[in-house]
């Protein structure tokens, strides 16, 4: 079994005016004969390349990860995370959610919070939602005078300019499932108590706004994705298929990077242990 390459298939040119719904959110393409069962195996081999090569990454401690995440409620961020990155040394990864802002946030710029989580040499840090919500949120709910999201385009694109310039490898996902998909989500958190937890009622307002949501998601992916920071739009309504994709993107970026354990100083012929 074997995966087409998403980053070719997905990946958002800079400048390109992007459709959501030219894209099928419950599509396979890249994995035409997979179904969840027949792609385990190939998922596993996956999951064990990337964890070799972020052992790598952590002890050459010289490249940096980056990985985005944003999709509408039930789209699949906090599932994608978990079975990507599940055999990823915990030292070496670090995730970050992004919630409404609090009183101190909204006291400085909206980047204030989010500059101090970015990764540092040999991390990989997953943003789950990230600075995008203070343009999506802020445009759709109409939070600020519209001159407000408009500028931070331009503050998002300069500061991932700035971040890729210095060593930050930038990775965008944007998981994009259908409304009927969103709808059996949802309802399946009613009928489990044990996601009861999940569900929140005011899910419920930003679904009907669903088209409002699209349009704006179009246009901030399309101005912002960039040659150092592009965006990936990953078809999500097949969990197994949006995570296969999700791990062969970024173990291709990993093996992109020219990984090499670092030589020791020391020469290990002359060290004897009594």
């Amino acid at each position: 079994m074997k995966i087409g390459d998403p980053a070719k298939e997905y990946r958002i040119k800079a400048g390109e005016k992007l459709s959501l719904g030219k894209i099928d959110p419950g599509s396979s393409r890249l994995c035409p004969d997979g179904d969840k069962h027949s792609t385990l195996e190939l998922f596993d081999e996956l999951r064990n390349e990337i964890q070799v090569l972020q052992k790598t990454l952590y002890a050459q401690s010289k490249h940096r990860i980056l990985v985005v995440i944003q999709a509408m409620d039930t789209g699949g961020k906090d599932g994608c995370v978990k079975h990507v990155f599940s055999r990823v040394d915990p030292q070496g990864i670090h995730v970050k959610s992004f919630k409404k802002p609090s009183e101190e946030d909204l006291a400085h710029d909206f980047l204030w919070r989010v500059h101090p989580h970015v990764p540092g040499n040999g991390e990989i840090v997953i943003f789950n939602r990230s600075h995008y919500e203070d343009i999506i949120a802020v445009r759709v709910k109409k939070l600020y005078d519209d001159k407000v999201w408009q500028r931070r385009y331009r503050h998002v694109v300069e500061f991932e300019r700035m971040l890729a310039e210095e060593g930050t490898t930038i990775i965008k996902l944007f998981l994009h499932i259908s409304k009927d998909e969103q709808k059996r989500r949802l309802e399946s958190r009613l009928v489990n108590p044990g996601k009861h937890w999940k569900f929140n009622p005011d899910d419920l307002k930003d679904r009907a706004r669903w088209d409002e949501f699209m349009e704006v998601y179009e246009e901030m992916i399309g101005k912002t994705s960039t040659s150092y920071a592009p965006w990936h739009v990953i078809p999500a309504d097949k969990k197994w298929y949006r995570n296969l994709c999700v791990a062969r993107l970024f173990r291709d970026t990993l093996k992109g990077l020219n990984l090499e354990f670092p030589e020791p100083d020391w020469d290990p012929g002359s060290i004897k242990i009594d």
